[in-house]
């Protein structure tokens, strides 16, 4: 049976609550880098052939999409937290203070955010929280994909600028090759230091 990806949005428009924006955060877990996140308000209604949640999606799935996006929204932002932020409020902190500040650069304001995953707190704008969202909501999904191809691009570039961590490959996360380049080099200016405590 095909999913209805307008299912959680029409009971918020039951609600007489337009126009409703979703939201979504990639990179809590690296071990470097920022945290991204982006808001996206869609067309009611809108279907967007192959949108799903970007962890399901190859990278240029992905990157097709995140343009289809950007020019069918009515309005889309994407916010960062850097690793030194994230160091001082803790990650969880700053995956909220992204989305917050996405979704306060819309253009357009939204009535109402719904926000990936089981916590709004930190969240300025009224919303509520969607689990699993990214897998159940069209606006959600659409800013999954923005926020993921942002923080990979980000991230293409530390390659470049920070070489020998293989930061074009594993985009921060904390691979096995990672972790041997952080023994071999020590931590770059991007990596989130209270993240590396752990390591032996």
């Amino acid at each position: 049976m095909e999913r209805d990806w307008w299912a959680v949005e029409k009971t918020v428009y039951d609600r007489g609550l337009r126009p409703v924006c979703g939201c979504d955060e990639a990179g809590a877990g690296p071990l470097a880098g920022p945290v991204y996140a982006a808001a996206v308000i869609l067309p009611e209604g809108l279907v967007i052939e192959g949108l799903d949640d970007s962890k399901k999606l190859t990278p240029k799935k992905r990157k097709a999409l995140f343009d289809v996006i950007c020019a069918e929204a009515v309005a889309y932002a994407v916010a960062s937290v850097d690793e030194k932020e994230i160091d001082r409020i803790n990650i969880l902190n700053a995956r909220m203070k992204a989305m917050d500040t996405a979704i306060g650069q819309l253009a357009v304001k939204p009535a109402w955010a719904l926000i990936d995953g089981n916590r709004c707190a930190g969240i300025m704008w009224p919303c509520e929280c969607v689990v699993k969202g990214d897998s159940r909501s069209a606006n959600i999904a659409a800013a999954s994909v923005l926020a993921k191809v942002s923080r990979d691009r980000f991230m293409d570039e530390m390659a470049l600028r920070y070489p020998g961590y293989g930061f074009e490959r594993h985009k921060g996360y904390g691979t096995a090759a990672h972790y041997k380049a952080l023994r071999e080099l020590g931590p770059s200016p991007i990596h989130r230091l209270t993240f590396l405590k752990k390591m032996h």
